[in-house]
């Protein structure tokens, strides 16, 4: 199993160009079995995560095809309707083909999905909000059975604003008869980019980018071709790491509208930022300031950039709360990171984070996929030698990071090894 052996002390410098949005193109993908034709979709990420849905879309009959930064769905020969446990169990996105299987085949067996070992994050809202538009949903033996001959619209208000389940009731609602209100919608950008594909291929849909978002459900959908928004998640890594490490950082291939909360917060910290249409440059030449943040939704400080911020503030010059709002269990990264030297207390759904002068190096585990870029940010300032073990969580989210940080002036090296 590969780890990360790390060096840290040394300045980042240069340009990197970010990847695709991992969480659009999982939201993406499964869009496409909405209907027959071949779907090109450019800018997406080659990432562990777009291999597992590839493979699980596969199983149904979908040709897919990655070249590059370009892949091809062709769904002309969809025969198969179950999403079964060994692909569904490596990544919780996969819930995503349940509402198209529903509402254009009218069935689905999806296994109820795994993914990242922390937090609970239930499937009861995709499923409720289903079991309005009209199907029948049964749970047993770990799946969701879903039947309906068509699904009809209606209104449905989340109690709770849900990335998944607003995209999920989308795509089901896109084919449904009559028009469906969803009211508390996400408004997150992978979201407003799904939304617009769908409107591209044929659904119609307005209050896109707000919370009350109205589907008109149509009979048929076309194939569209589609360009991936740029990963808000992986940019905002770069940021807090380029504020870790000092020197200057080009960032291309952003929207930086997207990360309004993550740069306000460094400019907050001391870090003097250029920010252009579609690029961000960042420097630091002082000690970084402490800055207490809340994981919210969006247009938050989004919650997979808690634990990037937590490291960046386990070298702050005093004392920094970071709290998660969104999940309560997300904490799992602050042992390893106590393991470098940081010194960290968690207090429910906070961590109080006093800054220390100087991390040193050490064998660490990653957990899950944000945990393992915090590890990763803090090996680059820490005295010595970092091994990250388990980096196939890191694979999920990141596209090449190690070469990516190299290019910089990091040094930092994949490595085989036999350690879990």
């Amino acid at each position: 199993m590969d780890k990360f052996v790390i060096r840290g002390g040394n300045p980042l410098n240069g340009t990197v160009s970010i990847s695709g949005a991992k969480n659009a193109t999982l939201a993406l993908m499964p869009a496409a079995l909405l209907a027959g034709g071949t779907f090109h979709l450019q800018n997406t990420p080659a990432l562990r995560d777009v291999n597992t849905m590839a493979a699980l879309l596969r199983t149904m009959g979908v040709a897919a095809e990655l070249k590059g930064h370009t892949l091809t769905l062709d769904t002309g020969g969809i025969r198969h309707f179950e999403a079964p446990y060994e692909h569904v169990k490596k990544m919780r996105a996969s819930i995503y083909v349940l509402g198209p299987l529903v509402a254009r085949y009218g069935q689905a067996k999806v296994s109820l999905p795994g993914g990242c070992a922390w937090g609970p994050r239930p499937v009861n809202l995709h499923i409720e909000a289903l079991r309005k538009l009209g199907a029948e949903i049964d749970l047993r033996e770990g799946y969701i059975f879903a039947r309906a001959n068509r699904l009809a619209g209606t209104r449905i208000h989340f109690d709770v604003s849900s990335v998944g389940a607003t995209g999920n009731t989308m795509m089901a609602a896109a084919l449904a008869r009559g028009t469906t209100l969803i009211e508390n919608a996400a408004i997150e950008p992978e979201i407003t980019q799904l939304a617009e594909f769908l409107v591209s291929m044929g659904a119609r849909i307005s209050g896109i980018g707000t919370n009350r978002i109205e589907v008109q459900g149509v009979d048929e959908l076309h194939a569209a071709d589609v360009q991936t928004i740029p990963d808000r998640i992986e940019a905002g890594t770069f940021l807090v790491a380029a504020a870790l490490c000092g020197g200057t950082v080009t960032l291309k291939n952003v929207l930086p509208d997207h990360l309004a909360a993550v740069t306000a917060k460094l400019q907050d910290a001391g870090a003097s930022l250029a920010i252009h249409p579609d690029s961000v440059t960042i420097s630091r030449t002082s000690r970084i300031s402490p800055v207490d943040v809340t994981a919210n939704i969006y247009p938050g400080f989004p919650t997979d950039m808690q634990a990037q911020w937590t490291a960046l503030m386990s070298v702050a010059e005093g004392t920094a709360v970071v709290t998660d709002s969104i999940y309560f269990d997300r904490f799992k990264h602050i042992p390893e990171l106590i393991r470098l030297g940081a010194d960290i207390e968690v207090k429910d759904n906070a961590a109080v984070v006093r800054g220390v002068r100087r991390l040193t190096g050490a064998k660490v585990m990653s957990t899950d996929l944000r945990a393992s870029a915090s590890l990763i940010l803090a090996g680059l300032v820490a005295e010595g030698a970092t091994e990250v073990l388990r980096v196939y969580h890191l694979d999920r989210g990141y596209e090449a990071i190690e070469k990516k940080l190299r290019t910089l002036g990091a040094d930092i090296e994949r490595v085989a090894g036999e350690e879990f």
